[in-house]
This record gives C-alpha cells, structure tokens and sequence, in this order.
C-alpha cells in the first residue's frame, strides 16, 4: 500500500504528454522527506481502497474534457469510502464553476457572475448592461486551462465560446496589468503567491499562452478577500488555490479557487513545500 496516490492525465490523453511528470516530482519531493511513498495513476483508473492511503487528484488533467467519466468516478470513490483530499464533494462541488455564484451568496468578494445552461446573445446582451461594461469573458462551467474561453464585445461574435453550459463575466483590464494573484493555502493556512501577467493583447495568464508569473508578497487587502472566499467555501481544504484579481470597484474579486488539480508553484515557496506536506501528514493521520 502507498502512502500517497497521486491521479495523473488519463492514458489516451495525449495533449499533454509527459508534461505532468516535472510536477509529479514536484509534489513528491516535500512528501518523500516524510518519509511517504508516492504513486502516480490515470485518474480514469479504478482505485481500490487498500491501494493506497491517501488519494490525491493533484494532476488529474483533461477532467474537463470528460466530464460524466470524471463524475462517475467521483462517485465510485465515496462509494467505495477513498479517502481523497480533497473530499469527493468538495471535489464534485468545485468541478462546475457555478460555485462561483454560490460564493457570491455566501458574502465572498467574486467577480460578477451570471450562469445558463445554454447561452444566447440575449444573455450576453443583459451581461453587458448589468456589469456596465462593453466587454465580458464567456466560458464554460467545467472548464481548465481557458479551454473555450473567448472575449466578446457588444454585438461580437461568440464563436469558440461554449457550446454547452456558460458562465458570463466582465472583462477585467487588469489581466494584463498587474495580472492575477494567486494565493496558496494548506488546511487554511497562507504559505506563498504569485502574480500571472498576460501577455500584451491577451487575457489568458497560463504559460502556454505567454503568461509570465513571479513571486510576490500579497497585500493585506487580498489575504483578507481570500481569507473571506475560504471561510465561504467551508471547513479548510488540505490544499487550494485562491485566484484574485482586481476588480471594476479596484478591489480583489475571486476569480476561482481551485481545489482540485491547481498547480501549487512549490518553487516559488519559500519553504520547498514543507507546509503542503504537513498538511498531506495530517490529513494521513
């Protein structure tokens, strides 16, 4: 039996190739001076409760794109009583970012949000006057990695966007300003930061579309909006990831919080990722 489970991309997923392994590593490095053994297996795989301790779906890449395999699977594993951090229904509420609105009801400091379940130009068009914007950010609920992700302008096509289940959301200028902040925490407690800056002329922050991120030390103004969108979310995660940006009023707004297959950036953390092992000990014993 491993200590440690890690679900890796699924074994005909091939848009990733080996790019998951440099992380894989990753999180293992911090675990291993525990004394932990890692595994690693496609998140499609079937889990059998004495095949390991602890499961984590760290780098389960690609769940988007299968959404019903990736449901049922959470199923299969409270079924089969799997410890996981983070739990299946933290993992089930967090796949559809419709949690977002939830949030919102809860008093947690998001960016406006409106959700269908089919979009129209009708919905757009609403969006557009209740943000009082001329640019908003469609994409869809279950979504990774801006996967049909697009900007649209008033009367602009809504080509690429979802062609299922959306979520509308204002443009936000400061995607390309001082970009998101992401904020990390392990069972509640902040260890590190980083800003993601999109390149000039894009609003997407991830590195395969040029984003460039560095180390930072937040303001108290964004602990304490990340410290309100946690406590909205419930008892405290093993790990996750607050995504800020500054809103239209200049003040930090969730743009996610990732629960699931977040990348930590434990090289930008100032202990190697020792807060994130206590945290996976802990929730061993």
């Amino acid at each position: 039996m491993a200590d440690v489970l890690i679900l890796v991309p699924a074994r005909d997923e091939h848009r990733y190739g080996d790019s998951w392994a440099p992380l894989l590593e990753r999180l293992a490095t911090p675990l291993r001076r525990h004394g932990l053994t890692i595994e690693a297996q496609p998140w499609t795989d079937p889990v059998a409760k004495d095949q390991a301790r602890l499961v984590m779906p760290s780098l389960a890449w690609g769940y988007h794109a299968r959404q019903a395999d990736w449901f049922a699977q959470l199923d299969a594993f409270e079924a089969a009583g799997i410890h996981m951090v983070n739990p299946p229904s933290v993992l089930r509420w967090n796949s559809t970012k419709t949690y977002l609105v939830g949030l919102t009801a809860q008093g947690a400091p998001v960016v406006p949000t409106h959700a269908h379940d089919v979009l129209t130009p009708e919905h757009v068009q609403a969006a557009f006057d209740a943000f009082g914007v001329d640019e908003v950010v469609v994409k869809p609920q279950v979504s990774a990695g801006s996967h049909e992700t697009i900007r649209v302008k008033r009367h602009g096509s809504l080509e690429g966007g979802p062609t299922g289940p959306a979520l509308i959301q204002p443009f936000l200028p400061a995607v390309g300003g001082e970009g998101e902040l992401s904020l990390f925490y392990f069972d509640g407690v902040f260890s590190h930061a980083v800003t993601k800056v999109a390149v000039e002329g894009d609003f997407r922050v991830q590195p395969q579309f040029g984003g460039r991120t560095s180390q930072i030390a937040p303001e108290p103004e964004a602990l304490r909006a990340a410290q309100m969108v946690l406590e909205a979310a419930g008892p405290a995660l093993t790990y996750a990831r607050v995504d800020l940006i500054r809103g239209l009023e200049h003040t930090p707004q969730l743009m996610e919080l990732e629960a699931i297959e977040p990348d930590l950036f434990l090289e930008h953390a100032h202990d190697h990722g020792a807060a994130f092992a206590q945290a996976v000990v802990r929730a061993l014993s």
